[in-house]
């Protein structure tokens, strides 16, 4: 995708590559891949309140009336999209420290007595990025300096399924900063993930990209 543009003039949006080197990318490329992206109830863990349209989750201390769901996270501070996605998707979210960002396939365990069967990014089938310090994807741990960024900033993630290929970037004014990209082969539709720390305040909002 970046290749393609590089050359183009009218590129608007600026990337920086591993903090050092600069290329450019159109942003209505990327627009041309956001999706629009809800938070899907039925997984969300007790302890996680959804709200801004299921747009936006936030951990409470409370447990949340949901009912049982075989498709709920249990033992863990979860919830995914309801959108399955293959193909090319962008999307961008705010979110605080203290969180998971990732995709999983829609068969991860919901709950179980080895957490790394439903933990996002601790298994074969989730890739996330961990309190925006780690890339992890079963068993594999990449540490990443931290942010300098406010601690509260937007984050993207541009999928590309075909090419088999996961990036994160953050997101401040018209630059993107390369973070990391997992490369791999999916075999199943990806459905977006978060995980939030049991403490508050704790929350992640998608946003629109405009």
């Amino acid at each position: 995708m970046l290749s393609a543009t590089m050359e183009d003039p009218d590129c608007r949006l600026k990337i920086n590559i591993d903090h050092n080197e600069e290329c450019w990318v159109n942003l209505e490329l990327l627009k041309k891949y956001a999706c629009d992206l809800t938070l899907d109830p039925n997984t969300a863990n007790k302890h996680l309140s959804l709200y801004e349209g299921n747009r936006a989750v936030r951990y409470e201390i409370e447990e949340q009336p949901y009912p049982d769901h075989p498709e709920r996270f249990y033992d863990a501070f979860q919830v995914l999209c309801r959108e399955g996605l293959t193909e090319r998707h962008y999307w961008e979210m705010e979110s605080t420290d203290d969180v998971v960002l990732g995709v999983t396939y829609k068969g991860i365990k919901r709950k179980g007595s080895i957490s790394n069967d439903f933990v996002i990014g601790h298994n074969d089938k989730s890739w996330c990025m961990e309190y925006k310090t780690h890339f992890c994807h079963n068993g594999a741990d990449i540490e990443f300096p931290p942010f300098r960024d406010p601690s509260r900033h937007r984050i993207g993630v541009y999928l590309d399924w075909p090419a088999g290929t996961l990036s994160f970037y953050t997101v401040f004014s018209d630059t993107l900063t390369h973070l990391y990209t997992f490369h791999t082969t999916f075999t199943e539709p990806l459905y977006p993930a978060f995980g939030l720390a049991g403490c508050n305040p704790c929350s992640v909002s998608l946003c629109q990209v405009e």
